[in-house]
């Protein structure tokens, strides 16, 4: 709990057998009242360790759902459980429970409803491992998103993320896609509703049990993440209108 207010952390996890123990060890119980993570019909065993783990809610998909289609499970759930701060943390250990804290301090004082852990904040991206054509495509993407949905963020594409409990009643993530690009349109949901979002830096970790896209799915997703901005840019103008907005 903080500030009387139920802390969830949300685990979308594939095949992360590997480094779910070293995760699980760096999130702060004290203050994280329940974990969540959902198994997206793994090939190892991932939920059997989770449950081992004393992960407090363990979901098995029993095919394969997509990491959107996963994320709604967990926001689900997170929901169903009256969680009022949801700390979306990946189990691969690439971004560090050590920000929790802030994170959670961040939403539960009412400073913002949305916390991301930017990567590109500072210089420690590539440092930290994130190939040169990913850190490029970041930037390029990044800047061009910021243009056409009026905003300003360091970057769109983390996967680490953070929601009070408001955000996630108002905003439609059901009627995303089931692929990468759900993030993408959580974030464009959440300015479109006109939520604050903070950013804090996150250290980059690349290493080989950490969940990484290939190449052509790095292209059908940077054509998804420009597909979202310009709908957004449209429907803001009036000149078309989708279901995701309402």
């Amino acid at each position: 709990m903080y500030n009387g207010k139920k802390v969830v952390v949300a685990m979308p996890a594939y095949n992360a057998s590997a480094t779910l123990h070293q995760t699980l060890s760096e999130i702060p119980r004290p203050l994280v009242d329940e974990l969540i993570l959902c198994d997206d019909a793994s090939k190892d065993n991932t939920a059997l360790l989770a449950k081992e783990l004393g992960v407090d809610y363990v979901i098995v998909h029993e095919n394969n759902k997509g990491y959107g289609g996963n994320q709604k499970s967990l926001y689900t759930k997170a929901l169903e459980i009256n969680a009022d701060i949801i700390i979306m943390l990946h189990p691969d250990y690439q971004y560090t429970p050590k920000l929790i804290p802030t994170m959670v301090n961040i939403i539960g004082d009412d400073l913002y409803p949305v916390v991301l852990g930017s990567r590109i904040l500072g210089k420690g991206a590539l440092k930290g491992g994130m190939p040169l054509y990913k850190y490029i495509a970041n930037r390029i993407l990044t800047f061009t998103q910021n243009l056409l949905i009026n905003y300003k963020l360091s970057e769109y594409h983390t996967g680490y993320r953070a929601f009070s409990k408001e955000v996630l009643l108002n905003i439609d993530f059901m009627a995303n896609s089931d692929d990468f690009v759900f993030d993408n349109q959580m974030l464009s949901q959440i300015i479109y509703k006109g939520y604050d979002i903070a950013e804090v830096t996150c250290p980059t970790k690349y290493f080989d049990e950490a969940s990484s896209i290939n190449f052509p799915r790095s292209v059908k997703y940077g054509l998804g993440v420009l597909s979202v901005s310009f709908t957004h840019f449209f429907c803001k103008l009036g000149v078309i209108k989708r279901k995701m907005y309402k």
